[in-house]
């Protein structure tokens, strides 16, 4: 099914996958997952309704109940997913996707992620087999309310931001729930922050860059001190620094390292196999120790319980917190860095002036390539390398990056999309 990714089910509602297909996915997660209740959350998409009913009628006719959320961000699913104790949870959402997109995010019992190695291909087969009949004790469906105390969470988390003025796009989704209560005391502005499913303004994905186009013009404009843009279900997020340019989300996990190391010196710090060798030896000077790792949540949050680490980022705007289950929270990302940034403005200093010794390489950000054949491109430029000068650093666990003294490659098929994707990094533009 053309739907099951890597990392969760997504695809073209109608097409890809249906009302059919999600009764299905319900009927099979309780068994699956262990599950006598299930928690569910949605976003606001136009699709995102049907997608519920079917699964909570799925849901319900194996016999299991389900908690509803309503509309929320995903990172609200996982956070109550482990606070509460429930041994599955789903958010309907296709994330940074366009509007005619939906999908499932499943997790287990501790928030822990349910990918194609944890259940999601157990779940393709099980789909693909007749249907069974519903039991006869159904589950019930139960609409809770959480929002207030997932509120009090994130208001406790907030550092001060005093002195700081920003500008934040909520890009029509998820976060414009729950900002403007959580940066109440600050100096904000916002950008389409109405929650509206088509997306009417710009496209939920902040790593488009002509999603942030106004809002880097806004920031200049208003002479702000940084800029903040979240994706539709707000477990990403992006920012712009005070001179209207985009800052590449692999320079933000430096940030969220400096803050934490703080706190517990000599921690771990997780960073995806793309991320540039500024921020790797940015946490080391700071005390740390840096990991990398594959790319995706899936992989994210179990290697981040594994070695224990503080923090992660991902080069795609994920970052996950130890002490939110290890699971990618945008907003509390968000009030980190906007906490970070503000010491840094009262102290006459500034949003790019904080990256200047992170961002010290050239780097090409991610170039995709379609390619029909991936593993030979890729068979290629590993015996390319073998035949030449040694490298000093190789990894081979998400695609291949190799390091020499002066410059790195990462190429690695994406998982999600029809891509082999590049990363070229070096000392000078030059190299």
């Amino acid at each position: 099914m053309g739907a099951f990714k890597a990392y969760d089910i997504r695809g073209i509602y109608g097409k890809d996958f249906d009302a059919d297909t999600v009764y299905r996915i319900g009927r099979e997660i309780p068994g699956l997952l262990g599950a006598r209740c299930v928690l569910v959350g949605r976003d606001d998409r136009k699709s995102s309704p049907e997608v519920f009913e079917a699964l909570v009628r799925g849901i319900n006719d194996s016999g299991a109940d389900v908690d509803s959320l309503g509309l929320c961000t995903t990172p609200m699913v996982y956070y109550f997913t482990g606070l509460k104790g429930y041994e599955a949870s789903v958010m309907i959402t296709a994330s940074h996707n366009p509007k005619e997109y939906n999908g499932l995010k499943i997790s287990r019992k501790g928030a822990l992620p349910v990918g194609a190695d944890s259940g999601l291909q157990e779940l393709e087969r099980l789909v693909a087999n007749p249907v069974k009949p519903p039991v006869k004790k159904r589950g019930a469906l139960r609409e809770i309310e959480v929002r207030a105390a997932y509120l009090d969470y994130l208001k406790q988390k907030l550092p001060d931001i005093s002195g700081l003025k920003a500008c934040v796009d909520c890009s029509n989704g998820m976060s414009a729930l729950l900002v403007h209560d959580v940066f109440a005391c600050g100096n904000i502005s916002y950008l389409y922050d109405e929650v509206d499913g088509t997306f009417p303004n710009h496209s939920p994905n902040p790593l488009d860059l002509a999603t942030s186009t106004e809002l880097r013009a806004r920031v200049v404009a208003e002479s702000a001190d940084i800029g903040v843009i979240f994706d539709g279900d707000a477990d990403r997020v992006m920012f712009i620094d005070e001179k209207g340019r985009f800052v590449r989300p692999d320079l933000i996990t430096a940030l969220l390292a400096d803050y934490y190391l703080k706190k517990e010196p000599g921690a771990a710090v997780l960073c995806d196999v793309r991320t540039s060798r500024g921020v790797t030896e940015a946490i080391t000077r700071l005390g740390g120790v840096p990991h990398l790792w594959k790319v995706g949540h899936a992989f994210a949050k179990l290697k981040l319980r594994e070695i224990k680490a503080v923090v992660g980022g991902e080069l795609a705007g994920h970052y996950y917190f130890r002490d939110f289950f290890c699971c990618d929270a945008a907003i509390l990302c968000s009030e980190i860095v906007l906490g970070v940034v503000a010491t840094a403005v009262r102290n006459g200093g500034s949003f790019s002036g904080l990256l200047e010794s992170v961002d010290v390489y050239s780097n090409t950000g991610e170039c995709n390539y379609t390619i029909e054949k991936k593993e030979e491109a890729i068979a290629a430029l590993r015996s390319w390398v073998e035949s030449g000068e040694k490298p000093v650093v190789s990894y081979d666990f998400d695609g291949l990056r190799y390091e020499w003294a002066d410059w790195w490659f990462n190429v690695r098929s994406s998982n999600t999309e029809p891509y082999l994707r590049v990363i070229v990094e070096a000392r000078t533009p030059e190299i």
